[in-house]
């Protein structure tokens, strides 16, 4: 299934038990609230899906792998309730990614930012490649990660979270995502990532799918309380995206 408009596109195919969801956007795969809506939406109906057993995530193209919210719709919100909506989307997805009966593969081909790298820590397992640096600049915009962090933390630990969260401006490589935990592997190029990928993947969905279902419930075990928590820490981070501070910052890094 194919859907594409100007708010993004979004491709989702089923074979062999393997789903694959797609999202692409011309800014760099960043996400207005109505792509995030459409692949929680598409995640939410492959959870109950017989015909599948493992679900890979990935972005179109050869450059960033997502560069988190769009700065177009950030700079836009006027108000509470317009912010906290936006960030309910990345809310959202992540709890449907934790809920989501079934695993998700992450395919990360390249730099992740903020939001993206939300999105790769809430993934049961990650393959990219050598290229695929990761930033949490949310500071540096008069925000912070404050939604994505209990998905981020999960994986890389307090520690590493506050590395990369207070040198805002500092990339991260590849090689260091890899040692904290975010990524599984990594790989010289799309090519080599795409082969152990499938690989991977077509081992997996040959497995007893109900073993598959427990084994999702047991890594994430005692995340209940996101329900609730994601929700209050969009509340936070649309407060903040109305600020001075944050309005400015968003024009100059447009510029």
């Amino acid at each position: 299934m194919i859907t594409q408009n100007s708010t993004g596109s979004l491709i989702t195919t089923i074979e062999n038990k393997i789903a694959t969801i797609e999202f692409g956007h011309p800014a760099s795969n960043s996400f207005p609230r109505e792509l995030l809506d459409r692949v929680t939406n598409a995640l939410n109906s492959l959870s109950d899906n017989p015909d599948v057993s493992v679900i890979v995530l990935r972005s179109e193209g050869v450059g960033a792998f997502c560069a988190g919210a769009s700065f177009d719709e950030l700079l836009a919100v006027s108000n509470l309730e317009e912010g906290t909506k936006f960030f309910l989307g990345f809310a959202q997805l992540i709890n449907a990614m934790r809920n989501c009966k079934k695993l998700i593969v992450g395919r990360v081909h390249g730099k992740a930012v903020g939001g993206g790298v939300g999105i790769a820590s809430a993934c049961d397992y990650v393959f990219a490649t050598n290229n695929a640096a990761i930033k949490l600049s949310e500071l540096a915009i008069g925000i912070g990660p404050f939604v994505i962090e209990p998905s981020v933390s999960r994986k890389i630990g307090k520690t590493a979270l506050a590395e990369m969260t207070l040198a805002a401006h500092e990339w991260k490589s590849a090689d260091w995502a890899k040692e904290k935990g975010l990524y599984a592997d990594t790989f010289e190029n799309t090519d080599n990532l795409d082969a152990a990928l499938e690989n991977f993947c077509s081992k997996l969905a040959g497995y007893n799918p109900e073993a598959l279902i427990e084994m999702k419930k047991v890594l994430w075990e005692g995340t209940d309380h996101w329900e609730t928590l994601l929700l209050e820490r969009a509340a936070i981070t649309g407060k903040l995206v109305l600020s001075e501070y944050s309005k400015k910052a968003l024009t100059q890094f447009k510029k």
